[in-house]
């Protein structure tokens, strides 16, 4: 039986805000006693009703992963006021991955190889711990301070990701990820398991080698059928001229449609490009050919074209919704940025808190706390959990009961996606 939930002052400051996502934002805070900083992600309770089996889900996964590997970052706390939850990891300052290879003077084949290898050091260790990330991306890999170093680079954001049983590792069907990285499974819906996460660094190695991906195209349409069909060339030569023939066998090899003849993670590791003693590249003038300049320009392209995408679709979406959404969803809108604004408006060092973790950030067992992690409530549950974690099955964390009303807020912002995706459809046709 679980102990009885203890309350007590708060050990964090907050600072600066850093992101804002649907339902959390993510801040800066500071250990009073220890001084070290963290990223604290913020969800706030009105707007979890109903989707506990998201947060339980990324703590089960988390608690497989923290501290085994120096390339994942790690849950180090996670605590919940009347209002929140906060889930502490580490602050990664050096930036996201491709924003460092751009502001670096030189970047060969090489030094690709060398990121390469280092996550997937860290994906072989997730697939391991029979985790399956399903939403690696570049924006996902950070660079834990600066100056950059290859040592130091994380893979975070296991929101996707799902516990999975070895029986079961091929049976997830639900479309997620980000398009441009998902494998042909995904959008097939055949079943789905570890191989998605060789597929995306496959992508995310070609993207490393020439700074845009392989499927790229005019509309996800178009980029779902590349990638079923895994179209896709090293074009154009000004582009790869200068990449080694090992290097596109290696991304042919992760690339491979069929997830069953896909390499898993220690055989990718094991491929020439990865594994030869001497690193593999094209010689220029006696010396490895610098790779930035081309990957540069690609990559600053793509951004660009992506932001004018992103800030159409927005004012599209803006146009539709407030076209079409009835007055109460627009309210809602209204009620989902207010909860959030509360988030932001907490102040921690003010509070009493209930601590979860069984240790603290110093890795030091908390007096009184229950060692087992089935042992963990989250206030207000009552003794049997809720609705069950797919595939997580291992951990028992279940949510804090929210504000009285929240839950037909949950249920509404469903309702509001859907309108918008509706109305934007007809709105564009």
């Amino acid at each position: 039986m679980p102990s009885q939930a203890m309350t007590v002052p708060c050990q964090y400051r907050t600072g600066r805000t850093l992101g804002s996502g649907t339902y959390a934002i993510v801040k800066e805070a500071i250990h009073i006693k220890t001084g070290k900083y963290y990223a604290c992600k913020v969800i706030n309770k009105k707007l979890m009703e109903g989707r506990e089996h998201m947060v339980r889900n990324e703590i089960a996964v988390l608690k497989r992963v923290s501290s085994g590997h120096p390339n994942i970052v790690t849950l180090h706390d996670y605590f919940e006021t009347a209002h929140n939850l906060y889930l502490c990891f580490d602050l990664c300052t050096g930036g996201e991955l491709f924003d460092s290879i751009c502001a670096r003077g030189q970047y060969t084949e090489a030094d690709a190889a060398d990121l390469v290898r280092t996550i997937f050091g860290a994906v072989k260790y997730i697939h391991d711990c029979d985790i399956v990330h399903r939403d690696l991306k570049p924006e996902n890999l950070l660079f834990r301070s600066k100056p950059e170093q290859t040592s130091e680079i994380m893979i975070a954001d296991f929101g996707l990701s799902r516990v999975m049983a070895d029986s079961k590792l091929n049976m997830l069907t639900e479309v997620c990820g980000t398009p441009g990285y998902m494998a042909p499974e995904i959008f097939k819906k055949t079943g789905h398991g570890k191989p998605v996460d060789v597929w995306a660094m496959g992508v995310i190695t070609y993207f490393l080698l020439a700074g845009y991906t392989p499927f790229d195209r005019d509309t996800q349409k178009q980029e779902m059928e590349a990638i079923i069909a895994g179209d896709y060339r090293f074009e154009p030569e000004e582009y790869w001229g200068n990449v080694s023939e090992t290097a596109r066998s290696f991304v042919r090899a992760c690339l491979t449609v069929d997830p069953e003849l896909r390499p898993t993670a220690e055989e990718a590791l094991q491929h020439p490009w990865l594994a030869a003693e001497v690193p593999h590249f094209v010689e220029k003038d006696g010396q490895p050919a610098d790779l930035l300049p081309h990957v540069r320009k690609a990559f600053n392209a793509r951004r660009t074209f992506r932001k004018a995408v992103f800030s159409m679709m927005a004012m599209r979406r803006m146009s539709a919704m407030a076209s079409h959404l009835s007055p109460e969803h627009q309210r809602l809108n209204e009620d989902v940025f207010q909860y959030k604004q509360e988030s932001e408006k907490e102040v921690l060092e003010d509070m009493n808190v209930i601590h979860h973790h069984n240790a603290d950030v110093s890795g030091n067992e908390r007096e009184g706390q229950p060692k087992g992690e089935n042992d963990i409530r989250f206030q207000g549950d009552p003794a049997t959990a809720g609705p069950e974690v797919p595939a997580a099955s291992d951990s028992s964390v279940n949510l804090g009961k929210p504000a009285e009303g929240s839950k037909d807020v949950s249920e509404k912002l469903a309702a509001v996606s859907l309108a918008a995706k509706v109305s934007s459809a007809v709105k564009t046709k």
